[in-house]
């Protein structure tokens, strides 16, 4: 099965004359990235989830096999705080459902001061079907325990394995029969770009831990300079030399 590379969003400005033509027009922007990479991680949608039809939008200008992992609103993760997670879940899904087929992963990332609590989390995640694949991102240290890796492991959620500044941000569990890894912020210049080491050090921890019939679904999150985008292709090239399946357009 393949690994996914893509970047953090898709739209920011510094990324003309990197990954985007000079004249392109920013409404062509999402149809010239699926051009390029075959997932996209979502995180607009943590400030403010769109309409149905805004993902349906965007499903038409994304290619077949594409992955659209989509970031639950805050609404969910910090205004209730998993709590009565009914209502959002639903609306999350019912919007994110104009995907289609391109719906990927959804991202719970918690806040950093929301402590453990596996009863709330295990109601959470029974809220999302079986169909709908969902990686967690746990943000404060009592969440390392065996009864929330339990937790994970039984509803086939992903701890989301991240990386800053060259460094794991949570413990290295697999949790679920299928991966999800974030990159944040690199220590290689021009900052916050990964250098080597860093990439190689991470397709090694991938490819020891999962085996290759394995979704995985890797994103970087160091945007600024377009570091994102240089680090996701070359990752991608890193990859292909451990012989993993790495989709890109050609593939499609």
């Amino acid at each position: 099965m393949p690994v996914f590379v893509g970047t953090s969003g898709w739209q920011y400005d510094d990324w003309r004359g990197v990954l985007y033509p000079e004249q392109l027009a920013q409404r062509r922007w999402l149809e010239h990235y699926g051009s390029r990479f075959a997932t996209v991680e979502n995180n607009g949608t943590f400030y403010k989830l769109p309409k149905r039809e805004t993902f349906r939008s965007w499903r038409s200008q994304l290619p077949k096999g594409f992955a659209m992992a989509v970031k639950a609103s805050r609404f969910l993760t910090h205004v209730k705080r998993l709590r009565e997670p009914d209502e959002p879940v639903k609306r999350l899904l019912e919007a994110a459902g104009g995907l289609g087929d391109r719906l990927g992963p959804v991202l719970l990332q918690l806040p950093p001061t929301l402590q453990a609590d596996p009863e709330l989390l295990d109601a959470c995640l029974d809220r999302f079907p079986d169909r709908v694949r969902v990686a967690v991102e746990p943000r404060h240290e009592s969440w390392w325990s065996d009864e929330i890796r339990a937790v994970l492991s039984d509803r086939d959620a992903a701890l989301c394995w991240a990386d800053r500044l060259g460094r794991p941000a949570a413990p290295l569990w697999r949790t679920a029969s299928w991966a999800y890894l974030r990159l944040h912020e690199g220590t290689a210049r021009p900052p916050p770009s990964y250098g080597d080491q860093a990439l190689r050090s991470w397709c090694g921890r991938l490819t020891d831990e999962w085996p290759k019939r394995a979704d995985c679904y890797v994103y970087f999150n160091n945007d600024p300079g377009g570091a994102a985008v240089r680090n996701a292709f070359r990752f991608a090239e890193l990859m292909r030399e451990q012989d993993r399946s790495v989709p890109a357009a050609a593939d499609r």
